[in-house]
């Protein structure tokens, strides 16, 4: 069994490569198949201001033609599959929006990036550490533990809102974390927040990512989620794939040995393969750990 990643970034919008560079270092690499998922275009849906990470509105329907175009070009060789990242944004937009599942996509993966609170300017919890320390001074008092129960809160509505085949980083706020700096992961409400989280997931039958991007990018030494998370993914019968979060194309197997490795300390024995959409369903095959080839 070789291996696939579904969560790759061009640069139609945060990424550093175009759509055919990828495809031939995916190839070359031994992937089996390999999906491209945008962040998807904000500024309509939220009036936010243009930003460096989303797509841009105009860039949309150009993406989709250039992702069906290699499908074709590579049929045979590399299976390729048409996706999105798109942002749960409360009251604003989500991977459950009607625009976005007449798409024709193939998968789209469901993010939460964005927090709206009651004070002060709309921010993404994994920017930089000097932005995220601004907002909590800002909009939560200087009490990190305010910010990180927001964003609980949102993923947990970003889960029961649906609409998604993948869910995206899940403790992505542990980014700027680093030796607890922020918020301490051992307190007693962190743990009640992602018990919480995994036992909604293993009830709306959620599949998550053991995503890699926070290593290749030189931000964290292990996957999202946390070990303590996953096994707690684990025990509610959640299953995982792994991703690179790629933005590079060198990055597209980037620190899967690590992932395997955290999927089979917490437990897992399998790991699914995304094989593309039969009348309107996402078809996922079981694939055991133990044979995954890195």
């Amino acid at each position: 069994m070789k291996y696939s990643c579904l969560h790759t970034h061009t640069i139609f919008c945060d990424g550093h490569a175009d759509v055919e560079s990828f495809c031939q270092r995916a190839w070359e690499k031994g992937l089996c198949s390999l999906g491209f998922s945008s962040h998807a275009p904000i500024v309509k849906k939220t009036g936010f201001p243009e930003n460096s990470w989303n797509m841009r509105e105009d860039l949309l329907e150009e993406y989709i033609e250039t992702v069906q175009a290699a499908k074709r070009r590579w049929e045979g060789r590399l299976d390729i599959f048409l996706g999105l990242e798109i942002d749960y944004i409360s009251g604003l937009m989500g991977p459950s929006d009607k625009d976005y599942q007449e798409m024709g996509l193939d998968y789209i993966i469901g993010a939460l990036h964005y927090l709206l609170p009651a004070r002060g300017a709309p921010f993404t919890v994994d920017a930089s550490l000097e932005e995220v320390e601004q907002a909590i001074k800002d909009s939560y008092g200087g009490d990190p533990l305010a910010m990180v129960e927001a964003y609980w809160d949102s993923l947990e509505d970003l889960i029961r809102s649906g609409g998604f085949d993948i869910l995206a980083h899940l403790d992505v706020i542990r980014k700027n974390n680093s030796q607890n700096r922020l918020f301490s992961e051992d307190s007693q409400s962190y743990r009640e927040k992602i018990v919480k989280i995994a036992a909604l997931a293993g009830e709306h039958k959620i599949i998550i990512e053991v995503n890699t991007g926070g290593m290749n990018r030189g931000r964290i030494t292990s996957p999202y989620p946390s070990q303590p998370f996953l096994k707690l993914f684990r025990e509610n019968n959640v299953p995982g794939i792994i991703t690179a979060d790629a933005h590079n194309p060198e990055d597209l197997d980037g620190h899967y040995p690590e992932a395997q490795a955290a999927l089979l300390a917490a437990g897992y024995k399998k790991t699914l393969f995304f094989e593309g959409k039969k009348d309107g369903r996402p078809l996922w095959r079981e694939e055991a750990l133990e044979n995954y080839v890195l």
